[in-house]
This record gives structure tokens, C-alpha cells and sequence, in this order.
């Protein structure tokens, strides 16, 4: 099997444990977040209604500045807009979802400039 193969499932089984006990709800909704090699993305998720309420990437139109989008400094203008977003909407308590991720490097930088834009978490 391949190294990436082995990344994949081992990401996918933290996932699904995280994934029970991580639930939003109307009050407070999930964060998620998910990291590809070249982009970062983060929405805001009510699961009890299933519905997505606030959504960022490094795709959006306030990151076309970027040379680099899948860096830490994209992470944190990433999590600068969730929060900006989420805050507009009414929003600013969330359950944190790594999907799975390390809480390390991209992803601890998207979650540290949320907290510091105004979310709780």
C-alpha cells in the first residue's frame, strides 16, 4: 500500500471518531476544516438542520491576492474571513472540527486567527 493511501485512512478513522462526538448545533454550529495540498477550506455547519452557514477558501474572492495558497499565511486569511463571515451572520460560538487533521501547522493557524477575529471555540 502507498504512503498516501496509508495518510488517507488513518486521517479517515480520526475523522470518524472526532466526528461523534463533534456535533453543531443550531446555538453553536461546527467549524470544519479541510486542507488539500494547494487550498485550505472552512465552513460553518449546522447539523441540525444540515445546512452550511458560512463558507471560506482560499478560492474565494479575498484570496486572489494570494501567490501561495496553501501555506500558513493562507490559513490565517482564511480563518480571518470565516470569522468576519460568521460574525455577520450572528455567529460566534462553534465546535472546532479538525476532520481529522493534526491540530498543527495550516490547521492551528486557521483556528488561532478565527479566535482572534472574534470566534469562540
Amino acid at each position: 500500500m502507498a504512503k498516501t493511501a496509508i495518510k488517507t485512512i488513518t486521517r479517515r478513522k480520526r475523522q470518524v471518531r472526532v466526528r461523534k462526538k463533534v456535533r453543531g448545533t443550531t446555538e453553536r454550529p461546527r467549524l470544519n476544516v479541510f486542507k488539500s495540498a494547494r487550498h485550505i477550506y472552512a465552513q460553518i455547519i449546522d447539523d441540525a438542520k444540515g445546512t452550511t452557514l458560512v463558507a471560506a477558501s482560499t478560492l474565494s474572492a479575498s484570496a486572489q491576492e494570494l501567490t501561495n495558497t496553501g501555506n500558513i499565511s493562507a490559513a490565517i486569511l482564511v480563518g480571518k474571513e470565516v470569522a468576519k463571515l460568521a460574525l455577520a451572520k450572528g455567529v460566534s460560538s462553534v465546535v472546532f472540527d479538525r476532520n481529522g487533521f493534526l491540530y498543527h501547522g495550516r490547521i492551528k493557524a486557521l483556528a488561532d486567527s478565527a479566535r482572534e477575529s472574534g470566534l469562540n471555540f
